[in-house]
């Protein structure tokens, strides 16, 4: 049965549509203007003609693009990182999180006041680079790895779910001889796959959005990451390894500008086309620990 709304819940409806599209419009026609320009002709572009549709069909920008060698290479590294790193964070996580879930671990409450004070007071930027230096992880893909190894956040998350399972099952898997390590592997992990999922999820975004570490840690162009390589594109203006490639190959009809949209629309491409499948994991993930028995 349909409830009857009252004028006032039907205005509240109308202004929260509304206001959502408004926020909907705003979100989408600067995307929608970075797609028509990597779209348009030159000359469109130079005169400022494309607004939210391309202008003159043309894919020579995303031909340059796809023809990039740096691009890729940049490319292949962030997802090095995001694979590799994503792996590293979920067992320290896992292995971490498993017995500071346990309330007869000894110095446990110590561990975890350790735990949040690095949560509430960060290590500025200079020590952090000169730790890194010093480490001999400059120039080194591990130095966008190990130094946020492990996040503070998503351990107290993991460490919440871990409360929640039933301490029974660990007793009696113990009972019959299992040490811990098959104890997590085999009880703590299949049972905690929400959790385990949705970390994952955190960390790999983390990973694949992150240029600050890059921006400090590598000098080397070769070692650029994806995030890197965007930043020099746009903030430095840098196609020149582009360009270059271009005046060694038939002409095409790109600018800067173009090529610049392009590039950032084939870098979003992977998060955009893989977030609708993964969002209800953010989602839940956001909700894990907000509930304390």
């Amino acid at each position: 049965m349909r409830i009857k709304q009252s004028f006032g819940e039907r205005m509240f409806d109308v202004f929260n549509v509304a206001l959502l599209l408004v926020t909907c419009g705003v979100v989408l026609l600067p995307l929608m203007h970075v797609v028509a320009g990597s779209l348009s002709e030159t000359n469109a572009l130079i005169h400022a003609k494309v607004t939210i549709w391309p202008v003159g069909f043309n894919f020579d920008n995303y031909i340059l693009v796809f023809k990039n060698q740096t691009f890729w290479q940049s490319f292949g590294i962030t997802a090095f990182v995001v694979l590799v790193g994503t792996a590293l964070n979920m067992l320290l996580t896992i292995f971490t999180g498993y017995p500071l879930s346990k309330s007869f671990l000894r110095g446990r409450k110590y561990v975890m006041l350790f735990i949040v004070f690095t949560m509430i007071f960060t290590a500025p930027m200079i020590p952090s680079y000169l730790l890194v230096k010093m480490l001999g992880m400059m120039n080194s893909v591990w130095a966008l790895i190990i130094p946020s190894a492990l996040a503070a956040f998503n351990l107290i998350l993991c460490i919440t779910f871990f409360r929640g399972l039933p301490e029974e099952l660990f007793e009696a898997a113990r009972v019959d001889g299992m040490n811990e390590y098959r104890v997590v592997a085999q009880i703590a992990m299949p049972l905690s796959m929400p959790i385990i999922v949705t970390l994952a999820l955190f960390y790999s975004v983390a990973h694949w959005n992150n240029y600050y570490s890059a921006l400090l840690y590598i000098t080397d162009p070769d070692l650029r990451p994806l995030q890197l390589y965007l930043y020099n594109l746009l903030a430095q203006f840098d196609t020149s390894d582009t360009l270059t490639y271009m005046s060694n190959t038939v002409t095409y009809d790109i600018s800067p500008q173009g090529l610049q949209m392009a590039t950032i629309i084939v870098a979003t491409l992977p998060i955009v086309i893989i977030y609708p499948f993964i969002q209800k994991h953010f989602i839940k993930g956001a909700m894990i620990g907000s509930l304390k028995e």
